[in-house]
């Protein structure tokens, strides 16, 4: 991969495909979600080899190290060589993906109380109607 000597923050994310394009993460930047070294930034912050961001998105918080530099968006397969995340970072964001998907499931009705579909309307509108 090429080395810049000076990439922004928000254009690396975009092509590291942590954000599918350079506004939204210059918004992510700018609303706190991203940190690097440990401290806010704005969009324009440069990035260097060897810089620890953390990046908030979706429930789940990512830690990396970055490991490389690229100006283009590349493929995910090449966009995933660009940083490296620790081992305790990746069962933190696994555990915080099921704790979601355990919260999500007790906050919505299971599949079995669904809507009514035309059929069983016509039903219920039916015994309501005979029972008056």
């Amino acid at each position: 991969m090429t080395e810049p000597s000076d990439l922004r923050i928000d254009k690396w994310l975009w092509a590291a495909r942590f954000f599918k394009t350079r506004q939204l993460a210059a918004d992510a930047v700018t609303g706190g979600k991203v940190h690097i070294n440990g401290q806010r930034c704005k969009p324009g912050k440069d990035v260097k080899i060897g810089d620890v961001i953390t990046v908030s998105k979706d429930q789940s918080i990512w830690e990396i190290r970055v490991s490389d530099l690229n100006k283009q968006r590349r493929p995910a397969k090449e966009a995933q060589m660009l940083y490296s995340e620790d081992e305790a970072s990746v069962v933190k964001r696994r555990q915080q993906l099921e704790l979601h998907k355990q919260q999500q499931a007790m906050l919505h009705p299971s599949e079995r109380e669904h809507k009514p579909n035309k059929k069983q309307r016509r039903q219920i509108h039916r015994f309501k109607l005979d029972s008056l």
